[in-house]
């Protein structure tokens, strides 16, 4: 096994070098004055098994240009297996036809990933399961469900984990919000809201009842975060205890740390999948937990032909 890390996935990649014990690839990547992308991999990978980690984060398009080209110089160089671990997979929120005469990007990345050479393909949370389904080579799509069970135990007491309630932003999130709720033995809510057009959402009512319950929303992707401070707005509105957010992905694009700084919420937890700027890290209601662990294992199992699913059971 070798690991190899592209340019916006490097703190994550070495902490999963080290939970491995296995040192990451020498690897140049260049930009070119005209902003062209240029990789050489010096170390000879031929006949090895090679697992890339790049996450499509912001600038998406740069980095899923970078992750094809990484993947056609380790076809060239005659690698045996190359997996594509994408902690977050950009363009997943395009995973339907939303109008006429419009594109399905989710499916065409994953064409375009295929087509580039890779074996397989490594991602967690994805925005919808059936993008497994675009890949027509073997796919895992990991869940951060224990590394966020993990984190509620240390953060909340015994005491205090009987008063939470979940809550899923969404109808379409609440299997996940159900699945975490059942290892805690907690209720669930729902946010019913409409999207009059991208980036916005209105509340419409809150489906469960909050009061006096310390809240805890489950999503999957926080972009700009309108929909997240509206939705705690809401629950505190019905007369929630307190509200807070797991979100995998912490895309965080402005106005985002803004909003979330003057929001009602009392912390947002995010995950490592994407690198954040300082002006994320200084925020003191956003902290982030690192999901190296379960991908540094989803990795040793792959490569050792072992199962991945077992992982969540």
């Amino acid at each position: 096994m070798k690991i190899l890390s592209g340019t916006s996935s490097l703190e994550l990649s070495n902490d999963i070098a080290d939970v491995l014990d296995v040192p990451l690839i020498k690897v140049n990547i260049e930009r070119f004055r005209d902003q062209e992308i240029f990789v050489r991999i010096n170390e000879n990978v031929r006949g090895e098994d090679i697992f890339i980690i790049l996450s499509t984060s912001p600038p998406a398009n740069d980095h899923l240009m970078e992750l094809l080209i990484i993947i056609d110089a380790l076809v060239r160089a005659s690698a045996d297996r190359i997996t594509a671990v994408i902690p977050y997979y950009g363009y997943a929120r395009q995973d339907r036809k939303s109008g006429g005469r419009t594109p399905i990007t989710a499916k065409l990345v994953a064409n375009l990933i295929t087509k580039a050479g890779a074996d397989r393909v490594l991602t967690l949370d994805l925005h919808a399961g059936q993008i497994q389904g675009f890949f027509d080579i073997p796919t895992d799509n990991l869940f951060a469900q224990p590394v966020f069970e993990a984190d509620i135990k240390g953060e909340y007491s015994r005491k205090e984990r009987e008063n939470i309630m979940f809550v899923s932003p969404d109808t379409g999130g609440v299997v996940r919000t159900r699945a975490l709720a059942k290892r805690f033995e907690a209720d669930i809510a729902i946010i019913d809201k409409r999207r009059p057009k991208a980036g916005e959402s209105e509340v419409m009512n809150v489906i469960g009842d909050v009061e006096g319950r310390s809240c805890i929303i489950l999503d999957d992707i926080i972009d700009s975060g309108g929909t997240l401070c509206n939705a705690a707005k809401a629950l505190m509105d019905c007369g929630a205890k307190d509200v807070t957010a797991y979100i995998t992905h912490g895309v965080l694009s402005d106005p985002a740390v803004e909003r979330i700084t003057n929001s009602v919420m009392k912390e947002v937890v995010i995950t490592d999948t994407i690198t954040q700027p300082d002006a994320v890290k200084k925020c003191k209601k956003i902290r982030a937990v690192t999901v190296s662990r379960l991908i540094g294992e989803a990795i040793r199992r792959i490569s050792n032909d072992e199962s991945v699913s077992k992982l969540f059971d």
